[in-house]
């Protein structure tokens, strides 16, 4: 609202005026949710982003330096960085998730080798999957060695080995459906 003093309602939010903080929703609450709206695309997700951005800005009010913007930049500033936040930590939920089915996967892989096999036992498995990974191009089945053996994650390979995350994902998708072929 162009009569608003959003510099004021900061400071009286960081006073601990309550009617400040109500003033701030009641001016620029639908806009807040408009722009989270855009960035995470799920009504309630954005109110609850909005709702914690609220309390943000009412802990953190006291710290808002006008040499440095505006104040209402600064609040959007604040529920946008919140909404950028949660849409990088979904993202590594979800890759954290499809790491956790690759895994299942392996183990049912064993499972369906250990049936068409008679019960053979994991050392024989494990000499077979020894075979099948020597069989794959170095970059592959490092990937897959860092992600089923040392516990990392598609993130913590892409830095060690230097190479973009999409192609560490390709490898490792590409390095599991040779390694199926080889088992079966």
């Amino acid at each position: 609202m162009a009569d608003t003093d959003y510099q004021c309602l900061l400071a009286a939010c960081a006073r601990g005026e309550r009617s400040a903080l109500h003033r701030l929703y009641q001016c620029e609450g639908a806009r807040l949710l408009g722009v989270v709206m855009r960035i995470v695309r799920d009504h309630a997700l954005a109110e609850d982003i909005v709702h914690d951005a609220l309390i943000n800005i009412w802990l953190r009010a006291g710290t808002f330096d006008p040499a440095r913007g505006s104040a209402r930049g600064w609040i959007y500033s604040v529920a946008r960085h919140l909404a950028l936040n949660t849409v990088r930590n979904r993202g590594r939920e979800q890759s954290m998730e499809t790491e956790q089915t690759e895994l299942m996967d392996a183990h049912r892989s064993f499972e369906h080798w250990q049936q068409r096999q008679g019960n053979a036992t994991w050392e024989e498995y494990g000499a077979r999957v020894e075979h099948c990974l020597g069989t794959l191009e170095p970059e592959r089945r490092n990937c897959i060695l860092h992600a089923y053996m040392d516990g990392c994650t598609h993130h913590e390979i892409a830095a060690r080995l230097g190479a973009p995350l999409g192609t560490i994902k390709a490898w490792i998708r590409r390095g599991l459906a040779t390694l199926r072929e080889c088992m079966s």
